[in-house]
């Protein structure tokens, strides 16, 4: 929504009571002093007239207001949007936040996208009410004065891992935009960071069941790979060329998550928290998801759709989870990445290996593959199947934006049916109303068999049904 679609009375209302349900779904500006907040801002509440309403950060910078520098607006959740037009917005939104803006033009973003460059501004324009070169100035600034005030890394450093290109322009666009230096916010801070390691705070609207999501998300745990233990997520991470690992540390009477990035990552940083906010999908809006899903979700209402990390590692355990246990999957991902992972080095002994790339297993020989990870010759034919597809750009399974066409590429693939298709859509294309609908736990908790039955009777889920899906696979560990 544009800023003129918002209602003045509730937003205020909102502002009032500091009400985290709309936490970055807006922000308000104080005219008086040309700040711009969040709903949960503790400073003084202005009166209505002094306030106007904006749908988004960058649309607040746009009209000349900067970010308050106590509810810090950089912290705020994104928006996790359901419609087609929405989802195409989203698609272009999460890009940018990869800084794919910082590397291409704006007519290759659209055609990685398979959409006009009129289409993308249009999309942008009537999403975020800014131009799409102003949403990724906007993210690159916000995540620049995150890193001022929460990490010891360099004024020079912070530049470039936030997407400039140019330490001057930096400065000058950074003091242009907030009326002080670089230099000048980080001797204001409070932070006494002296550590190499990068960290960043993500925030989330509440309730989040924390223990289920790392319960789903450690049985399915890439060994050597990932690691949960003692309330914290730890993996080795690629990101290009770059190496390095990662740790996720829940403050959940914040309300945000502690991201601890290795400083070999310092110039990933963007699509590192990026692809932590989809993995724990801290996007989501439990209000809006718990007042449709009804009586379904009344006895856990912080249920969360577990994301993934890395797509195509995730879609290999999809297929290797056919007709398995979940602890059998698992012990076949540990047997692909003791044979064709990449060893990286971190500070964890449970973790040491990069989960291998696309292109190398699309280069493995079938039956050597079988062979390796003790595994039916059909999973291997699957797997190959689809690094040849992900690596050839055919199937893109971290930012595809057409939904229904990434789903009939992996419909084709051989050993990809519709119930493998709608979890991949799932978990690692962050699809919200994705149903695997034919799934044997939502068949025994929905106490039918029938999946034209099944889909009838998840309708009146839509578009939430990947969350109604997670309600009753919970609902059966209570049986």
């Amino acid at each position: 929504m544009l800023s003129m679609d918002l209602n003045n009375d509730i937003c205020y209302q909102a502002v009032l009571t500091h009400d985290r349900r709309f936490d970055g779904v807006f922000f308000v500006g104080v005219k008086s002093t040309h700040i711009y907040c969040r709903t949960v801002c503790t400073a003084k509440t202005p009166a209505l007239r002094s306030c106007t309403f904006f749908a988004g950060a960058a649309a607040a910078e746009l009209a000349g207001f900067r970010p308050c520098l106590r509810c810090r607006p950089e912290l705020a959740p994104g928006l996790s949007r359901v419609d087609s037009t929405g989802r195409l917005a989203a698609a272009i939104s999460r890009r940018i936040e990869d800084g794919a803006l910082s590397e291409m033009s704006i007519n290759e973003l659209a055609n990685e996208l398979e959409i006009s460059e009129r289409h993308l501004r249009r999309i942008v324009n009537s999403e975020f009410g800014v131009s799409p070169l102003e949403l990724a100035q906007t993210q690159r600034l916000l995540l620049a004065k995150q890193l001022l005030t929460d990490s010891a890394l360099p004024v020079t450093e912070i530049a470039f891992a936030s997407g400039f290109n140019s330490i001057r322009r930096f400065n000058a666009i950074f003091k242009e935009s907030y009326g002080l230096n670089p230099t000048q916010l980080r001797k204001g801070s409070q932070s006494q960071v002296e550590s190499d390691i990068v960290e960043c705070d993500l925030g989330y609207r509440p309730p989040l069941d924390w223990q289920a999501l790392f319960s789903f998300l450690s049985a399915r745990n890439v060994s050597g790979v990932e690691s949960f233990a003692d309330g914290r997520y730890r993996r080795a991470v690629r990101v290009g060329d770059k190496t390095g690992w990662l740790e996720v540390i829940p403050n959940i009477e914040k309300h945000k998550v502690r991201v601890r990035i290795a400083p070999s990552l310092s110039r990933a940083i963007l699509p590192i928290l990026t692809k932590v906010r989809r993995q724990f999908d801290l996007n989501a809006d439990p209000f809006a998801i718990s007042a449709h899903l009804g009586e379904l979700s009344a006895k856990h209402p912080g249920l969360r759709v577990p994301g993934a990390f890395d797509g195509f590692e995730m879609a290999v355990r999809a297929i290797l989870g056919q007709q398995v246990s979940v602890k059998g999957a698992t012990t076949l991902m540990t047997r692909l990445v003791t044979a064709y992972g990449e060893p990286c080095e971190t500070p964890f002994p449970e973790i040491g290996w990069l989960f291998p790339r696309a292109s190398v297993v699309a280069e493995i020989d079938i039956d050597e593959l079988c062979q390796t990870v003790h595994m039916p010759h059909t999973r291997g034919v699957a797997i190959n199947a689809l690094a040849q597809a992900v690596a050839s750009g055919h199937i893109n399974l971290d930012h595809g934006s057409d939904l229904e066409a990434t789903l009939e590429k992996l419909k084709a693939l051989p050993g990809i049916g519709e119930w493998t298709a709608q979890y991949i859509a799932m978990r690692a294309l962050n699809w919200p109303d994705a149903f695997p609908h034919s799934d044997l736990g939502i068949y025994k908790a929905m106490n039918e068999r029938n999946p034209k039955l099944v889909l009838a009777a998840a309708e009146v889920w839509r578009p939430w049904r990947a969350y109604a899906a997670i309600h009753l696979w919970k609902s059966l560990e209570t049986v």
